[in-house]
């Protein structure tokens, strides 16, 4: 498929970014479509300020370099401002209710954005907010992370059918919101990952039924290797995530053997791409051969969280 002239079959009709579930395929073409033109207008200097004088809150309780910095760089972009808001800088820390929260930042701002632990959190402040809610990060879900994560596969491989995402390692939020995006697109996606470490099964159930509508197949086994066989990329994350340092030796421990080196990725097509949300423990879940070989692309990753999220802003809380 070709997504620069991809025509939507109908309007946007989405009001948060809470997860990906809810979203119809058709929308989240519309996002890819609007994050590829968006890019080609910051590459080529073209003013795009389709925000112009609105104001994003985000709300930071889990610390961040890619989302804070492409969020902030993203509205400035658009002619937004940003407001970068820690936990220590809001009463929440204090006891301030969401719901409360919620109410009074939406009669100031026109977005929030929150980094935080519970997705039911995200989903309180939609629920007793006027405004659009994205989420930027939770322990069971990263859509911002996936949309990104798309974006670059189709740049690199030019379609999604009859393609194969290969994920690798701990079944965690990153895969989850992975696994759903997949799905919806079309495209194939086979998991790696050890007992203890498997995916949601709420999250297969649920996806499943997507990959079914739209011709694609989700497949986890507990083999790496039989995970990566003839795949178009593999894909991996941080053994350990945040929040999860007390766990970090038994994750590791259980993760050792889900490496992505430079076997595993003999496994796969000759072309295949290796994809990592960042940050990368080289020498961990990752080989420095492999995440800083001619095949990475994850600083390509990286930056496309910025236009993909420009994208998701802008047909949020544009006119």
């Amino acid at each position: 498929m070709n997504l620069k002239t991809y025509k939507p079959k109908a309007e946007f009709g989405q009001m948060h970014l809470l997860g990906l579930s809810g979203y119809t395929q058709d929308e989240i073409f519309q996002v890819l479509k609007l994050a590829l033109e968006l890019k080609e207008k910051q590459q080529n200097g073209t003013p795009h300020k389709l925000l112009d004088g609105k104001v994003l809150a985000m709300i930071f309780a889990k610390s961040s370099t890619r989302t804070r910095v492409s969020f902030q760089s993203g509205i400035y972009q658009l002619g937004g401002t940003g407001l970068f808001l820690s936990s220590s800088d809001l009463q929440l820390g204090r006891g301030e209710t969401i719901g409360d929260t919620a109410k009074t930042l939406s009669g100031m701002v026109d977005g929030i954005m929150i980094r935080t632990f519970n997705q039911s959190d995200v989903n309180e402040l939609a629920f007793f907010g006027s405004v659009p809610v994205i989420n930027g990060l939770t322990d069971k879900l990263h859509p911002c992370q996936a949309l990104a994560d798309i974006m670059t596969f189709y740049e690199k491989k030019g379609d999604f059918k009859g393609k194969k995402m290969c994920y690798v390692g701990d079944g965690n939020n990153v895969a989850h919101s992975l696994i759903m995006v997949c799905a919806k697109v079309g495209l194939d996606i086979v998991l790696g990952c050890p007992e203890g470490c498997m995916p949601d099964p709420g999250v297969i159930q649920s996806a499943s039924k997507e990959a079914q509508k739209h011709g694609a197949s989700i497949s986890v086994y507990d083999d790496p290797k039989k995970a990566a066989a003839d795949a178009d990329a593999i894909y991996t994350d941080v053994w350990a995530s945040m929040g999860e340092e007390d766990e970090a030796e038994e994750k590791h421990n259980t993760l050792k053997s889900f490496q992505a080196n430079e076997d595993l990725m003999d496994c796969a097509k000759k072309d295949v791409i290796f994809m990592h949300c960042l940050p990368a423990h080289r020498g961990e879940e990752v080989t420095a051969e492999v995440i800083d070989g001619e095949q990475s692309v994850v600083f390509e990753q990286a930056e496309n969280r910025l236009h993909a999220q420009k994208a998701v802003m802008t047909l949020l809380m544009g006119e």
